[in-house]
């Protein structure tokens, strides 16, 4: 199964919408909250190559990108295969 983080803040429409993908797919995640925890936001930013909104997601340390990102993967039938590694 896919290791997979999630950077999110509490009030981000996007981060729901990419949480609730992966919920539904049963696919457990590390949820990173920028928002509670603002000491990571550089770390979030080191990781995702500059990229600075939410949410940044990873699936075993490959940077995947946004929501956008992860349903275009999905809408492709690509998401599985990443994730099933």
């Amino acid at each position: 199964m896919a290791t997979v983080d999630i950077y999110t803040k509490g009030h981000c429409p996007y981060c729901y919408r990419a949480k609730a993908l992966l919920t539904e797919k049963q696919i457990q995640f590390n949820e990173i909250e920028i928002d509670v925890n603002p000491e990571l936001r550089s770390v979030m930013i080191e990781r995702a190559n500059g990229g600075y909104t939410v949410p940044q997601i990873f699936i075993n340390d490959q940077h995947i990108g946004g929501c956008d990102d992860l349903f275009a993967l999905e809408s492709q039938n690509k998401l599985d295969a990443i994730l099933a590694v």
